[in-house]
C-alpha cells in the first residue's frame, strides 16, 4: 500500500462537508474547521444539526479552559462550520464529503446515493466505516473511482490515528487527496487493504472478547482481568473499563461481525456480553484486583497471544507493513507498545508459545 503520488497537478481538498452530526461527526467537523478547511456539517434535521454545534461548543469551550484555544480562535473554528438540514442540500461543488451516519450498509448507502446525485463528478465521497466493506460501498456509491474508507478513531478532535481504505477501483488521485487532506488535519495515517476489522480493530475486538470469555469462564473477576492487563500492555484503562467507556453494544457488535466475516466462531460475542447489551447495562468492575498468580498468568497469556495470532495474520494478509501495526496500537489506543514490540520484549520464542 506504498507508493502514493502526490502530483504537482494534484487540487488538494479545501471543502469538506461531513454527513452525521453525532459524536462522530461532528468532532470530525470540529477538527476540520480547527485546520482551517471550510466545512458543512450535514444531518436530516435542524435538531440534529444543532446538537452537533452544541457537542462542539462544549469541547471547544473545555479547550478555552484548558488554554489551549482563545476565545477569539474558537469564534473563527465555529465560524468555519456550516450547518446544513439534509443531505440534498450538500454545495455541490464540495471538495471531499465523509458519511459518518449509524453502521449500517443500508443508511449509508441511501446517503451515497443521494451524494451522487447532488454533487459534482469531481467531488470525492468517503464513508467513516470500523466495519463494513469499503468495496461494497464504493459500488453502491455509483462512482467507485472517487470513493475511500476513512476510520477515525475516538474523539476525533483529538485522537491522531486514522485508517484510509481504498477501494478496488479507488484512483490514484483521489486516494492521494484523501491522505493530503488526513496529514493537513495531523493525522497519523494507516494505508491499509479493504478487510474485515481493517488494522486496530482486527485484533483490538478480539481482545476485549477474549477478555470477556476469561470472565465468563471464571478464570478472575473483571477488575483482576482489567489489572493484569493494564500492567502486561501498560495502558491505563483495561478491557472492561474501556467497554463501559464506548458501551458494550459496539464491541458486541464489532466482534459478532468479525466472527461472521472471517468465519472464525472464536470471535462471537461472548454469551455475558451478549447478556449485558441485552440488559442495556454495564461491567461492574469493582475494586477486587487480586487473583492467584496462576490466574494472572493465564490472563496474561490468553490476551497477549490473542493479539500476537492476530497481527501476525494481518501482516500474513498484507493488509499493512509491520510497523503499522504497532504505530496503530501506540497512536490510536494509546499502548506503550505494539504487538510485535511487545512480542520482541517477551522473546518470539515465547510469543510463540
Amino acid at each position: 500500500m506504498e507508493g502514493i503520488d502526490f502530483g504537482q497537478n494534484m487540487q488538494p481538498v479545501q471543502s469538506v462537508a461531513i454527513i452525521g452530526a453525532g459524536n462522530m461527526g461532528s468532532g470530525i467537523a470540529q477538527k476540520t474547521a480547527q485546520e482551517e478547511f471550510d466545512v458543512q456539517m450535514v444531518d436530516r434535521e435542524a435538531q440534529w444539526v444543532e446538537r452537533g454545534q452544541t457537542i462542539i461548543s462544549d469541547f471547544l469551550a473545555e479547550a478555552v479552559e484548558r488554554r489551549i484555544f482563545s476565545p477569539e480562535q474558537v469564534e473563527q473554528i465555529k465560524g468555519r462550520i456550516t450547518g446544513v438540514v439534509g443531505t440534498e442540500n450538500t454545495a455541490s461543488d464540495t471538495d471531499l464529503v465523509i458519511e459518518a451516519v449509524f453502521e449500517d450498509f443500508d443508511i449509508k448507502s441511501a446517503v451515497f446515493n443521494t451524494l451522487n446525485e447532488v454533487c459534482n463528478e469531481n467531488t470525492i465521497l468517503a464513508s467513516n466505516t470500523s466495519s463494513l466493506s469499503v468495496n461494497e460501498l464504493a459500488l453502491a456509491s455509483g462512482r467507485p473511482d472517487r470513493f475511500v474508507g476513512l476510520h477515525f478513531f475516538y474523539h476525533p478532535a483529538k485522537n491522531r490515528l486514522v485508517e484510509v481504505i481504498p477501494g478496488e477501483d479507488s484512483s490514484e488521485d483521489t486516494i492521494a487527496r484523501t491522505v493530503q487532506y488526513c496529514r493537513g488535519l495531523g493525522k497519523v495515517v494507516i494505508l491499509c487493504k479493504d478487510r474485515p476489522g481493517f488494522v486496530v480493530n482486527r485484533f483490538f475486538v478480539p481482545w476485549l472478547n477474549e477478555a470477556c470469555l476469561l470472565l465468563q469462564e471464571g478464570v478472575a473477576s473483571a477488575a483482576a482481568i482489567d489489572a493484569v492487563a493494564m500492567k502486561a500492555f501498560r495502558i491505563g484503562l483495561g478491557p472492561f473499563a474501556l467497554m463501559n467507556l464506548t458501551g458494550p453494544p459496539i464491541a458486541l457488535h464489532s466482534t459478532d461481525y468479525l466472527a461472521e466475516q472471517l468465519e472464525t466462531p472464536r470471535y462471537v460475542g461472548a454469551e455475558n456480553l451478549r447478556e449485558m447489551v441485552e440488559a442495556g447495562n454495564q461491567w461492574e468492575i469493582g475494586d477486587d484486583t487480586e487473583c492467584s498468580e496462576d490466574a494472572a498468568q493465564e490472563i496474561r497469556t490468553r490476551l497477549l497471544g490473542q493479539v500476537f495470532a492476530v497481527a501476525g495474520q494481518i501482516v500474513d494478509e498484507e493488509i499493512c507493513s509491520l510497523e503499522d501495526v504497532d504505530r496503530g496500537a501506540k497512536v490510536g489506543l494509546r499502548w506503550a507498545r505494539g504487538p510485535f514490540e511487545l512480542a520482541n520484549r517477551l522473546g518470539i520464542d515465547d510469543a510463540k508459545a
